[in-house]
C-alpha cells in the first residue's frame, strides 16, 4: 500500500513536514502504532476523545445499530437522534429547547448563528466574537474566530463579525494585572461593543466559555458578567462548548459551572459529543429560540445532519459520561493535575503561567522571562526547544500538544492516575531541560 504522506492531503500542516506514524488501535488513554508502541495521549487528540481510545460501550453501540440502520436523511424520524436530542436537552436544562444536529463544530457553529438571526428576526444582525478565539475552518466560521493562522483569508466584516478583545488575565488587553479587574472589563467592553453598534443590529455574541486551543481561560468573573450584559441588551448569547463541554472543564458544560448566571440562549458542540468515535456536531438552543422557528422553513442542513450511526455513538458517550462518573472525576483529577502543575511553575522560570483546572484541561505557558512575560516566539510560532520537548516526549511514548508558546494538556477523563502522575513528572523533566 502507498503510504498515505504520498496520497493524502493533510490539514494544518505543511505537507512536506508531515511524517506521523499510523496509529492502528488503542485502549483507554493510550493509542497503539503499526510499529507496535503505545502512546499515552495526553491532549485526547485535541481535546476530542474525552473517552478515551476505542471505549467498548460507543463500539458495541456503534455496530448495533451499523446492524440494524445505518442511515436515513433527517426528513425521516431515527431513534438514535431522537434519544439522544432528549439527553442533551435535559443535561443542559433547556426544557422546551430543540437540538439541531451537524456533522462537526464548525457547521454548528455557523449554524448557531444562522439559527440565532432567524430567530432574533436580524438576518444581517452582527455577530461579536472575540480575538484569540477559534470557531472553526469554513470561510464563515474563519471570520468568526479571532485566528492570526486564518484571519488573512477571509473578511471578517463582510461576514458581518465585530471583534472584541479578549478576556487574557495575564496578558490582559486593559492593562491591569488584576484578574476581576480584567473579566469585569472585558464584559464591559463586549456591552460597549454592542451598545456601538446598536443592539437593534446585533444578533448575538459567540464565545467559548473555557477550554480551547487559544490557551485563554477567562477569569471566573467573566462569563457571567458577560451573560448579564448580552441579557440586558436583549442580544443572544452563543457558547461555543465544542471544546469544553462533557466534562472536560469538570461540568456537563462548561457554562454550567456560572449556574442560571450562565447560560446561554444557545450552545455549540462536538468533540466529545460521541468521544470522537463517529463525527457528529449540535446546536442546543432555548425555547425562546425555538418557539419562533416553529412554523418557519429552515434553510440550512446537510446530508448527513443527524446521522443515526453518530447518534447511536452519541447516546452511548452520554451514558458512558455518567455511568462511570467521568463529569466528577475529570473535576477530581483536574484539580490535581492543576496542582501539580503549579508546582511545576515553582520549579522552573520559564513557566510564566499555569490556568485552568476546573477539570482535566490546562495550560501552560512559557516565557524567556517572567518580569516582562517575553514569550519564546512570535505567536502563534513554536519555539524550536518546545517543538524538540515535544519529540523527546514522544520518543518516550507520551504525546504532548502545544500551541505557540502554550502547552496544552487536556487527557482523557479515563486516564489511570499513575499515567498522568508520570506524565507530569516527565513534563517536568523536559522542562528543567529546556532553553528558550
Amino acid at each position: 500500500m502507498t503510504s498515505e504522506r504520498e496520497t493524502v492531503l493533510h490539514s494544518w500542516c505543511r505537507q512536506a513536514d508531515w511524517a506521523a506514524p499510523t496509529v492502528v488501535g488503542g485502549s483507554g488513554a493510550r493509542f497503539h502504532t503499526e510499529d507496535g508502541r503505545s502512546i499515552l495521549d495526553m491532549s485526547s487528540l485535541a481535546e476530542c476523545n474525552g473517552l478515551g481510545h476505542q471505549h467498548p460501550r460507543l463500539v458495541a453501540a456503534i455496530r448495533q445499530q451499523a446492524e440494524q440502520l445505518c442511515f436515513v436523511t433527517n426528513a425521516w424520524g431515527a431513534q438514535p437522534r431522537a434519544r439522544l436530542a432528549e439527553m442533551l436537552l435535559e443535561k443542559s436544562g433547556f426544557a422546551g429547547g430543540r437540538v439541531f444536529f451537524t456533522l462537526a463544530g464548525a457547521d454548528a457553529n455557523e449554524n448557531a448563528v444562522k439559527l440565532a438571526r432567524q430567530a432574533a428576526r436580524k438576518p444581517r444582525g452582527k455577530v461579536i466574537a472575540r480575538d484569540r478565539s477559534y470557531h472553526g475552518a469554513s470561510y464563515a466560521t474563519m471570520a468568526l474566530s479571532g485566528d492570526s493562522r486564518t484571519s488573512h483569508q477571509v473578511d471578517a466584516q463582510a461576514f458581518g463579525v465585530v471583534r472584541a478583545l479578549p478576556p487574557y488575565a495575564y496578558r490582559c488587553p486593559f492593562g491591569t494585572t488584576n484578574a476581576e479587574e480584567c473579566g469585569e472589563r472585558s464584559a464591559q467592553h463586549v456591552g460597549e461593543l454592542i451598545d456601538a453598534h446598536g443592539a437593534p443590529q446585533v444578533a448575538a455574541v459567540l464565545m467559548e466559555p473555557n477550554a480551547g486551543t487559544n490557551g485563554i481561560v477567562a477569569p471566573e468573573n467573566y462569563w457571567p458578567l458577560l451573560r448579564a450584559h448580552t441579557r440586558e441588551r436583549d442580544v443572544y448569547l452563543i457558547a461555543d462548548e465544542v471544546m469544553s463541554g462533557f466534562g472536560r472543564c469538570g461540568e456537563w458544560f462548561a457554562w454550567q459551572r456560572y449556574g442560571e448566571d450562565g447560560r446561554p440562549d444557545l450552545m455549540t458542540l462536538a468533540k466529545g459529543l460521541t468521544g470522537a468515535h463517529l463525527p457528529l456536531g449540535a446546536v442546543v438552543m432555548s425555547a425562546e429560540i425555538a418557539r419562533p422557528l416553529e412554523n418557519e422553513m429552515l434553510y440550512t442542513g446537510l446530508t448527513y445532519c443527524g446521522h443515526p450511526l453518530s447518534c447511536a455513538a452519541g447516546v452511548a458517550a452520554v451514558e458512558a459520561y455518567e455511568s462511570e462518573g467521568l463529569i466528577e472525576r475529570s473535576r477530581r483529577l483536574g484539580a490535581q493535575m492543576y496542582r501539580e502543575l503549579r508546582k511545576l511553575q515553582e520549579r522552573h522560570a520559564i513557566v510564566g503561567d499555569v490556568r485552568g483546572g476546573h477539570g482535566l484541561f490546562a495550560v501552560v505557558e512559557l516565557v524567556r522571562d517572567r518580569a516582562s512575560k517575553e514569550p519564546p516566539s512570535a505567536w502563534p510560532d513554536a519555539h524550536p526547544a518546545l517543538t524538540k520537548l515535544v519529540k523527546d516526549a514522544l520518543a518516550r511514548d507520551v504525546s504532548f500538544a502545544t500551541r505557540g508558546n502554550l502547552i496544552i494538556l487536556a487527557p482523557p477523563l479515563v486516564i489511570e492516575e499513575k499515567e498522568l502522575q508520570d506524565a507530569l513528572s516527565l513534563l517536568d523533566e523536559l522542562l528543567g531541560r529546556m532553553k528558550l
